[in-house]
């Protein structure tokens, strides 16, 4: 017998599922990548919803089925509101339907903006993980809002030996910030806040972008050390020259391609997709090896898969359900 009750899982109950699991959210995007590149998932494209009156605000639809061990089915929908931060609040707001596989019918409403976050600075984490040469002797920031905060919760969870950090960001109170964060996680760290987007390019061999910018304005990464790695989590932050001069990973390349990234700019520049050299799930399998070891940078582009959303989900669910969190509606469905 299927029940016609929901469960509705809010933001308290999914901080306190994830608090102090970052490993276990690194092992749960690990496994989801690992899974749709052996092709046992289903993943549309985002559907964007933009608005006549703004290019910067957008709503976005990603459905997503994860299989494997897994057997998951539903949708992310997030927003993108810029705007909200002058308004005191987050830029992103978003709520997740975990479907049943078998009925189709919705079974758990989620707050889905903190596993959002979770599930990008783990994959960031992730592939620095994968993909660095070595420590990195600092790790730079450029955005310093709740993306690039969770980034370097996970980073400094991978890389617990680095304490040197610096960030830039147009706003330098934000940068204050965000450092006063950082601190409160690692007090020793030697943490300071660059004047410039040159400085942090050029003292850190591991760059994380995670700004709100819509247009590329990079022009190259001349400045960065030879071998560095950056994780460019915004995704159009680098012209095309920057991205077609270095080594490219992405998540998944038919879902990158597309919506102005960088790389969709560099392919339409280039004609082709050479310049990427694999996904981190093939590297991660073992099917593609990492990029020659040379002076070229190594730059990783996730777009941003539905099924990292469904498997962090899967683990706030599975995580309330030995104790009865959440909250049952009763006969939610006909």
């Amino acid at each position: 017998m299927h029940s016609n009750d929901v469960l509705i899982i809010g933001a308290p109950e999914v901080e306190a599922a994830l608090k102090c699991r970052e490993k276990c959210v690194l092992d749960a995007v690990q496994k989801a990548y690992e899974t749709h590149s052996r092709g046992a998932s289903s993943l549309p494209h985002s559907s964007f919803l933009r608005f006549p009156d703004s290019d910067k605000d957008r709503i976005i639809c990603l459905p997503a089925y994860l299989g494997g061990d897994y057997e998951l089915a539903g949708v992310k929908w997030i927003a993108s509101m810029p705007d909200n931060v002058a308004r005191g609040m987050e830029r992103a707001s978003a709520v997740m339907i975990l479907n049943d596989r078998v009925t189709g019918r919705p079974e758990v409403f989620i707050e889905g903006s903190i596993i959002s976050k979770q599930r990008t600075a783990a994959s960031a984490a992730l592939a620095s993980r994968v993909l660095a040469q070595g420590e990195p002797e600092a790790i730079g920031f450029v955005g310093c809002g709740p993306i690039n905060t969770a980034v370097a919760q996970f980073l400094t969870i991978t890389w617990p030996n680095v304490n040197r950090l610096l960030a830039f960001d147009l706003d330098p109170a934000r940068a204050e910030a965000f450092g006063v964060a950082l601190l409160a996680q690692r007090p020793s760290a030697d943490f300071r806040v660059a004047a410039s987007l040159e400085e942090v390019l050029r003292e850190c061999p591991m760059v994380a972008f995670g700004t709100t910018a819509i247009t590329p304005y990079v022009d190259d990464l001349d400045a960065c050390p030879a071998g560095a790695t950056i994780l460019h989590v915004s995704l159009r932050d680098l012209k095309a020259g920057a991205i077609i001069s270095n080594h490219n990973i992405v998540d998944d390349l038919d879902h990158v391609n597309r919506a102005a990234t960088s790389i969709h700019l560099a392919s339409e520049q280039e004609g082709n997709t050479d310049f990427v050299h694999s996904s981190l799930g093939d590297i991660l399998l073992g099917n593609a090896n990492l990029p020659e070891r040379d002076d070229r940078k190594v730059i990783f582009s996730p777009f941003g898969l539905g099924v990292l959303d469904l498997a962090v989900a899967d683990l706030v669910q599975k995580t309330l359900a030995e104790d009865g969190g959440g909250t049952l509606i009763k006969s939610f469905l006909p």
